[in-house]
Formats: C-alpha cells, sequence, structure tokens
C-alpha cells in the first residue's frame, strides 16, 4: 500500500518503504502523528530466547518510529505465553514452563536493544511485560469487564480459527483466550502510557480489530491498528527460513557470518525492497543500488548484508563478516576468523573422523546420507579441494594454520578446529 497524500513524516516513509499492509483508519493516524508524538506498541512473544528475520519487519517498523520522533513500546508476552497464539499454527505448542519463560524473555529483550534506544525520554522505546498485569487478573472479574465485549461469532470468523477449525485440528479453550487477553493489553497500555496504535504483522488484524473495539466500548476512546505484510520471498519461500532453519538475531543462535552471508544470498528481485524494509539507507541510494545492471547487483546484495548486519550485530561485526566473505570466496583463504567454527576433540581428530559424519556434525548436511551424496556430487570441499572418497577420514594434517574448513558448495563453509 503505498499513499502519496501522506502528510506525517512516519507515514511518508513508511508507505515508501513498503511497511504498510493495512490501517483501520490511516487518514486520522497521519493527521495525528503530523500533530503531535504518539506512543505505539507491538507484541512479541517468548516462544524462543531469539527474535529471528521472520519478525524483523516488526522490529524495524518500532525503529521507524523513533527515527520520527515517536514513542515505541516493544511488549514481551510473559502472561500470554503461557497460552500461546494460534495465529497461523497447525497444532496447538507445547506449554513452556516458567523458567523457559524467563529466560526467553531475556534473550528476546537482547534482540530488541540491537535495534531500539530505550531510556526516559519522549522518543525512548519502552520494554514492558504483559505478566505485569495479566498475572493479577480474577478469571470473574475478566469475564465481566472484558468477555462480555466479544462475540463468539466474529471470533470464529479470524482466519487463525477458521483456518484450525478447517482442517480439523482443534483449537483449545486456552488458545481461543488469547485474543481477548492481547485486547486487553491493548486497553492496558492506552490507560497507563495514552497508546493509540498498536502495530503487527497482517496474520494479527483480527486480533488488533478485538483491541480497538474493546477500548472503544470500554473507555470511549479511539485507538488504531495498523499492519505490515506477511513477507515471502520473490521465489515464494518464507522469510527468514533457510534449509537449516530460522535465521535468527542472536549471535548465539547463529554466527554473525551466516547473518550476514543470509543477505548476501537474495534473490534479486528481492534485493531493492529489503534495502528499503531492512536498512536506514536512504530510499535514493535503495533505488540506485536496486537498479544496478547484471552482475553488478551483487555488489548491492553486499551493501545489504553489511548494512542490515551492522543494525543487528554493530558496524564492526558487520564489516569482520564482510571481510571474512571476501577472503573466503574471493581470495580462498581458510583461516577467515568470521566464518562458523565446529570443534572437536584432539583424540578424535587424531583418530580421524569419516568426512561424511564431520559434514553433518559440523551442520553442513543434516543426514550421513545426505553427506554421501554430497561427496559424489562434487560438492564437498576440503580446504578448497573437491572431496572425491565418502568414506576419507579427517585427521590432523589437514589442518591449515590451525584450522580446517570444510565446504558444501560455494556458499556454506565450516572451520574445523581442536576444542579446549
Amino acid at each position: 500500500m503505498v499513499e502519496s497524500g501522506f502528510r506525517s513524516s512516519f507515514m511518508r516513509e513508511a508507505a515508501a518503504r513498503g511497511f504498510i499492509f493495512q490501517c483501520t483508519d490511516a487518514q486520522a493516524l497521519d493527521a495525528l502523528m503530523e500533530r503531535e508524538s504518539i506512543s505505539a506498541y507491538i507484541g512479541f512473544d517468548p516462544t524462543a530466547d531469539s527474535l529471528h528475520v521472520g519478525g524483523l519487519i516488526q522490529i524495524m517498523m518500532l525503529r521507524l518510529l523513533q527515527k520520527h520522533g515517536h514513542r515505541p513500546i516493544a511488549l514481551v508476552g510473559g502472561g500470554t505465553a503461557r497460552i500461546g497464539d494460534p495465529s497461523f499454527r497447525e497444532e496447538a505448542r507445547g506449554l513452556m514452563t516458567e523458567d523457559i519463560i524467563q529466560t526467553n524473555l531475556a534473550g528476546i529483550e537482547g534482540c530488541l536493544r540491537q535495534f531500539l534506544s530505550f531510556g526516559t525520554g519522549p522518543s525512548d522505546a519502552m520494554l514492558v511485560n504483559n505478566a505485569d498485569w495479566l498475572d493479577k487478573l480474577a478469571y470473574i472479574d475478566l469475564l465481566r469487564d472484558v468477555g462480555v465485549h466479544f462475540s463468539i461469532n466474529r471470533m470464529l470468523a479470524f482466519d487463525s480459527v477458521k483456518n484450525r477449525l478447517e482442517r480439523e485440528q482443534g483449537l483449545t479453550f486456552l488458545e481461543f483466550n488469547y485474543s481477548i487477553l492481547q485486547s486487553y493489553d491493548f486497553r492496558e497500555l492506552s490507560r497507563k502510557y495514552g497508546l493509540v496504535l498498536q502495530l503487527g504483522g497482517s496474520d494479527q488484524w483480527g486480533n488488533i480489530i478485538s483491541g480497538v473495539e474493546l477500548v472503544r466500548r470500554t473507555d470511549q476512546k479511539t485507538v488504531m491498528g495498523l499492519t505490515t505484510p506477511l513477507l515471502t520471498t520473490a521465489s515464494g519461500a518464507k522469510m527468514g527460513k533457510t534449509a537449516s532453519g530460522a535465521v535468527w538475531l542472536s549471535p548465539k543462535r547463529l554466527p554473525v557470518f551466516d547473518y550476514w552471508q543470509f543477505w548476501r544470498n537474495t534473490e534479486d528481485a528481492d534485493v531493492g525492497r529489503f534495502l528499503r524494509l531492512f536498512t536506514d539507507l536512504p530510499l535514493e541510494e535503495c533505488a540506485r543500488l536496486e537498479s544496478l545492471p547484471g552482475a553488478d547487483i551483487n555488489e548491492a546484495k553486499k551493501v545489504l548484508a553489511t548494512e542490515a548486519t551492522a543494525l543487528c550485530h554493530g558496524r564492526e561485526a558487520a564489516l569482520a563478516a564482510a571481510e571474512a566473505a571476501r577472503q573466503t570466496f574471493e581470495e580462498g583463504r581458510v583461516t577467515a576468523a568470521d566464518l562458523p567454527v565446529h570443534e572437536v576433540s584432539q583424540p578424535e581428530l587424531a583418530a580421524g573422523i569419516p568426512v561424511f559424519r564431520l559434514l553433518v556434525e559440523a551442520g553442513l548436511a543434516k543426514t550421513n546420507g545426505e553427506a554421501r551424496r554430497l561427496v559424489r556430487g562434487g560438492g564437498a570441499r576440503l580446504n578448497n579441494a573437491v572431496i572425491a572418497d565418502e568414506n576419507r577420514l579427517i585427521v590432523e594434517h589437514d589442518s591449515v594454520d590451525g584450522a580446517i574448513r570444510l565446504s558444501a558448495g560455494k556458499k556454506h563453509h565450516v572451520l574445523v578446529r581442536v576444542g579446549s
């Protein structure tokens, strides 16, 4: 949705960069943001100890809010995590223990602090946990105060509910309450912080509308909702997913080099869109890079990778990853320090490790059979040399400058080192 008539700086840039999918009242929101600074929030459920690229568009939306002088509020769902959001899931999530929830909350906070500036100023980001109010709720009071404003007929019409029921996979009463609690969050933040806007992915539209309606009915106040598009790549793949799994934002989950490489491997048709959504580069520069001809588009991909990585991991780490990639792919050097590392024991390496097994253990193949096929097809390399024998033993004298480089194809590399 591109709207040339917006007057507020945030709405103009959000539209131009491709962030806006739906809005309850785009013109009213635009007028409000032109007059004054507002507070807006997005919720993040602690289903893991890191966020991943699939939710990065939401974080970048909060970052854009802050850039234009508005206050972003990041809500972590310490309370709703005990239920789980059923949106577009085929089955119920397993319930998490309190210890797991707390570990995940800390990890998510770390990810958010990489992108947002937190503090006490008018446009500084805030971090809130809905357990602070949901844990205190009395069930009967919730039913009388909030439940009375929810129509079962309308909730059954939500896509997230309909899809589960149509597949005959069922929806627990626990999950069915998620929309009510998310709406309660919206009202609580509206009352405590004067918040007027909830942001989210397009899969959250039904939940957001429910919150808008609850605030209108109980507080006679107008609040609004705005969603971002759910992203897929040009080839139709889900954004943030690769053959080896999710692209995590935490370096504890994914090495910085692999994060850089994910963006470097962007499809040609996605380069301009991803530059606009996932970097702070001016729109004019995004357009220039997008229009580079032929093989020069690879230079644009390197800029995308470095700029996206700098936002997540810092400029120094991004430049180190870019240099490691240059050394690896352009010079063929083995000792690129920022490549992912797989450690083995000295006795194990002294005895010799079958290359097919090491390929699996290093994450370059999923199964022994896949590793053997990789070798037979000429796709496995040891220190840049093609491996001809799938049963070859990797031993100590294969080490060069203290490391052994294993490769699967041209783009996936791991350094194997002896661990302490």
